[in-house]
């Protein structure tokens, strides 16, 4: 499939909430491929699909050493979450050039349709919760820096504004 190019901030269509999947089709299908691919071209460990434009919620993950081993979900949604938390440095590809530490708990329970079409609930740990979350954030219309105060997040958007500029955009 197709490296897909992701939205640059502040598109409106990163801070809309995406449309619910009714079922998975061989469409369905293709927009993960081009997910997937998008994910290795970052390179990265998840991409929604609203960063590449697609209104509808869904979602890659792979956090795992090895590649290879996605996890694509339809309709995410945490059903659990540790009380204990994690910090991880976050980033995202609509905001190149930024990132922050966020804590996010460290292991969720999810429940999606899966590739199979079959509604599966599944637990992720580290790095795979961390990005789970952040893919269904995105999903819901927010970005990490939406996880941040006013202040810290007012200032890494006027640096990434200053990149943007130098950048001649």
């Amino acid at each position: 499939m197709t490296a897909r190019p992701c939205l640059p901030w502040p598109d409106a269509r990163l801070r809309r909430k995406a449309d619910p999947v009714d079922q998975i089709t061989d469409d369905v299908r293709a927009i993960w491929r081009d997910m997937i691919d998008t994910m290795e071209a970052m390179p990265g460990v998840g991409l929604a699909a609203a960063q590449i434009g697609c209104p509808l919620a869904l979602a890659v993950v792979d956090a795992s050493e090895a590649r290879g081993q996605a996890v694509c979900m339809a309709n995410p949604r945490i059903l659990h979450a540790s009380v204990q938390l994690r910090s991880h440095d976050e980033a995202s590809p609509n905001l190149p050039g930024i990132s922050a530490t966020i804590k996010r708990p460290r292991a969720v329970t999810v429940e999606f349709l899966g590739d199979d079409g079959q509604l599966q609930t599944r637990d992720f740990v580290g790095l795979w919760a961390t990005s789970v979350q952040h893919q269904i954030d995105h999903l819901d219309g927010k970005l990490f820096i939406h996880r941040l105060s006013k202040l810290k997040r007012d200032m890494l958007l006027r640096r990434y504004d200053k990149l943007r500029a130098g950048e001649g955009g």
